[in-house]
């Protein structure tokens, strides 16, 4: 009798710890979920009302961007570079500087563009790591995590050739870009990054690899400059 309500004690205990560890589990889910959800809708709130919050004697005023480096982050070890900027009223979201938005129909993508590619930065939205900034002749680098839940360059690998990515500017303008190349590359490898465009407007867009052994790269070029 006294071995059999041991034996129930102990199933009772072991069913609460179950219950306590799903419960746990769902709660842990949940929140990622919607974190992915609130993220995804406050920045494309953003990017809806970038273009709106451009007044036309904003586009006369200077800004100078220019990205520090990454805080130690495994995303990119290339050294950034100052940018030349562009013109418009200075930006912000969710207290870092903005440079532009960028938007990738094919993926559902919509984020506003970080000027300062910090860790912390790059955990809140893509960020720019070198070139002359949106819709500048140049080739302009946009770096973003590949993260398991979707957010920001996830799901860059299911872009193909011919697909487009439209880019915002400080002064309202938005421009349209054809990816024309993807690849994988070793992460020391900044050949894609400092090239000649021989004048035209380039965007590369750079994350991880979903193992995170390379980097994978998409290549757009200004429709404007084709």
């Amino acid at each position: 009798m006294y071995e059999s309500s041991k034996y129930g004690n102990f199933l009772t205990v072991l069913l609460i710890i179950i219950i306590i560890a799903v419960v746990g589990l769902i709660g842990f889910f949940s929140y990622r979920v919607y974190k992915k959800y609130s993220t995804e809708q406050e920045a494309n709130k953003f990017v809806s009302n970038f273009g709106q919050n451009i007044k036309p004697e904003d586009k006369d005023e200077n800004t100078n961007n220019k990205p520090g480096e990454i805080d130690n982050d495994p995303l990119n070890n290339v050294q950034t570079v100052e940018t030349n900027g562009t013109t418009g009223k200075k930006q912000t979201y969710q207290g870092f500087d903005v440079s532009g938005t960028i938007e990738i129909p094919a993926i559902k993508l919509a984020y506003p563009i970080l000027t300062k590619p910090s860790k912390s930065a790059i955990e809140k939205s893509v960020a720019i790591i070198y070139g002359p900034g949106p819709n500048q002749p140049g080739n302009t680098v946009i770096i973003g995590h590949n993260y398991r839940n979707g957010q920001f360059f996830s799901n860059n690998k299911k872009l193909a050739k011919g697909d487009k990515i439209y880019i915002t500017d400080l002064t309202g303008r938005k421009l349209s870009y054809t990816i024309y190349d993807k690849f994988e590359t070793e992460e020391n490898n900044t050949d894609f990054i400092v090239r000649s465009t021989n004048g035209a407007r380039e965007i590369s867009l750079q994350t991880c690899t979903d193992d995170g052994k390379y980097r994978l790269i998409i290549l757009a070029k200004c429709d404007l400059d084709n």
